[in-house]
């Protein structure tokens, strides 16, 4: 699960937590293989409505205020969002050690395309 890579997320920009609701929601209701827990998901719907107002999002149009409060998402997806959801899988999976045990150093892997994939225009 991204719980706490989501959290980090947020912290940093609430803005974001539309984009991750939105994949979320694409990766349990569609691909039937969640990226968060039940109650961060859960928790995730509430803090969105509790921030309605202060939230500023590209996408959050696509969110209804109703679903959110049921926790569900019963909208259309924006056509970035499951290529966004992969991207997301792909940069968070961990990294296979060496035979010799030794951790690989990071790499960003995303390189210029990947600047910005997840801001969904903050």
């Amino acid at each position: 699960m991204l719980d706490d890579h989501a959290a980090e997320i947020f912290a940093k920009n609430k803005n974001m937590m539309v984009p991750y609701y939105i994949m979320a929601s694409f990766a349990y209701y569609v691909e039937d293989n969640p990226i968060f827990s039940d109650g961060f998901y859960d928790n995730l719907a509430k803090t969105i409505l509790e921030e309605w107002d202060t939230i500023s999002h590209w996408h959050k149009n696509y969110l209804d205020r109703d679903a959110l409060a049921a926790g569900s998402y019963l909208g259309e997806y924006p056509s970035i969002a499951e290529h966004a959801l992969q991207s997301l899988r792909a940069s968070v999976k961990p990294c296979k050690t060496k035979k010799q045990g030794k951790t690989p150093a990071p790499v960003d892997t995303t390189g210029q395309f990947g600047a910005g994939l997840f801001d969904w225009g903050k």
